[in-house]
């Protein structure tokens, strides 16, 4: 552990306060002032983007010894920065979650008593590579009234300087304090030390990143935390899958993007259809350069898949690796997701609404997706918000639920259908909790009654026409 000097303690209580300062006024800020400076903030990303390049060029430069997936989440490119811009954008275009009612009801005696949603305050977000997260965390805590001090990975400091300059210029460009959002001033490891123990100055600690990082608050804090779980995430390939959807989606849910938490890391495939359907998902995914772990039952069927170990089925590969499993029917598909997971999504391929059903209402996890892709959990990709606090991250563990409309609200999304570059996303949210409002507090995510599912539109759960989950792009995965 890295010591704590005085310094980086003075440190961390000058932007401590500085922020604390700035979220009074935040708390207080109309909707049209936090709206301009989100649209500012957009407006400088796309206008410095050559800036922003040349900086994540010398983070890459810089940097020794990368995966291939910590390098491409370490990366930015015109179109990366381009969806950041637009994630602002739709943040802004989200209702004010700050004084929104969430209960209200009459003693007898007459008492009227109201839940109202306000600021946290002062938050803080320990992140690693995704210098994305930099502008993502900033616009849902600047929407939701708090201020937010940033402290990304050293390996993302240019990249993530770089985005913060430009977040600046919104906050100017609306007359808000631009202590509203900082980075941490210096990139000594010992500033998260600092923020971890910094209670009373500090309100929140949410951390996005690996299993090591999140353990690592967890153990440490003294402040309280919004943490999340590895994205171990699975795709269920009922029975009653129809073959061409379910390779499209494996395929997508696998390999648009490996290195993301949203990422598919095992195939679990029923028994029934395993025989017919297993090897061409093997072929397909083969030839896009994957590599797999198979249990006994799938090398059966396809005899060279290398042989799975327990541990590889709780292992979030972040890479070009996939798992297999062969189930028995759905609650054998439950029984592994139970027994593995890290309760972040899960997916199941089938046209038999019955069977779609009861996976998920089977499960304990932040996200469940009916023929979709595990990978429309990232980023804005689910239609409600950026990731970096719910579906995003944090509040994934507070928002979980099963179809109790009396119970905390999960998200689940019904596709078919697939994110990708040029893809829009096709999902509907259960009660669809947004990130903003999940960092108002108290969260509505975990104390408001959500509304009954929606019912589903025409031929949106089963036998959708072909146009609505497959596009014209040869690879359309591939990010």
């Amino acid at each position: 552990m890295n010591a704590i000097t005085d310094a980086i303690a003075r440190q961390l209580e000058a932007a401590a306060r500085a922020a604390r300062a700035a979220a009074g006024v935040l708390a207080r800020a109309p909707r049209p002032a936090k709206d301009l400076a989100l649209m500012a903030a957009a407006a400088a990303l796309r206008a410095r983007t050559p800036a922003i390049l040349a900086a994540n060029a010398a983070d890459l430069a810089a940097a020794e010894g990368l995966t291939a997936a910590f390098r491409d989440r370490l990366t930015l490119t015109p179109a990366r920065i381009e969806a950041m811009a637009a994630g602002l954008e739709e943040v802004a275009a989200l209702p004010d979650p700050v004084g929104r009612v969430l209960a209200e009801w009459t003693r007898p005696n007459g008492l009227l008593i109201r839940r109202v949603a306000q600021p946290l305050g002062v938050i803080g977000m320990i992140f690693e590579s995704r210098p994305n997260v930099a502008a993502d965390a900033a616009a849902l805590c600047l929407k939701s009234g708090n201020a937010v001090i940033l402290r990304g990975g050293s390996d993302s400091s240019r990249s993530a300087a770089a985005i913060h300059a430009c977040m600046a210029e919104g906050l100017r460009a609306a007359g808000l304090p631009e202590a509203a959002v900082q980075v941490a001033p210096t990139p000594d490891r010992a500033f998260v030390g600092a923020m971890l123990r910094a209670a009373g100055l500090i309100d929140l600690i949410i951390p996005r990143g690996g299993k090591s990082l999140v353990a690592r608050v967890l153990e440490e804090a003294r402040v309280p935390v919004l943490a999340h779980a590895e994205g171990l995430c699975h795709t269920y390939v009922h029975a009653a899958a129809e073959p061409a959807m379910a390779r499209e989606i494996l395929a997508n849910a696998k390999l648009r993007r490996t290195g993301i938490c949203g990422a598919t890391e095992t195939l679990l495939i029923d028994s029934a259809i395993a025989p017919s359907l297993l090897p061409l998902l093997v072929e397909d995914l083969r030839a896009l350069g994957c590599d797999f772990r198979a249990d006994a039952r799938a090398r059966a069927i396809v005899a060279d898949l290398p042989l799975a170990t327990e541990a590889d089925f709780a292992t979030e590969w972040l890479d070009a690796v996939l798992s297999i499993a062969v189930v028995d029917g759905v609650e054998g598909a439950l029984a592994h997701i139970r027994r593995h997971g890290s309760e972040h999504t899960e997916a199941i391929v089938t046209q038999d609404e019955a069977a779609a059903r009861t996976f998920l209402d089977g499960l304990d996890s932040a996200v469940g997706m009916w023929n979709a892709s595990t990978q429309f959990c990232d980023g804005g990709d689910s239609a409600s918000a950026p990731r970096s606090a719910s579906p995003p991250a944090g509040c994934m563990r507070a928002a979980r639920s099963g179809w109790n409309s009396s119970a905390p609200i999960a998200t689940m999304c019904w596709g078919p259908g697939r994110p990708g570059p040029e893809t829009p996303a096709r999902a509907l949210g259960k009660g669809s909790p947004c990130a903003a409002c999940c960092l108002a507090s108290p969260p509505p995510c975990c104390s408001a009654r959500p509304p009954s599912p929606p019912a589903p539109p025409t031929r949106r759960w089963s036998a959708l026409p072909a146009p609505c989950w497959r596009t014209s792009r040869a690879s359309p995965w591939r990010a």
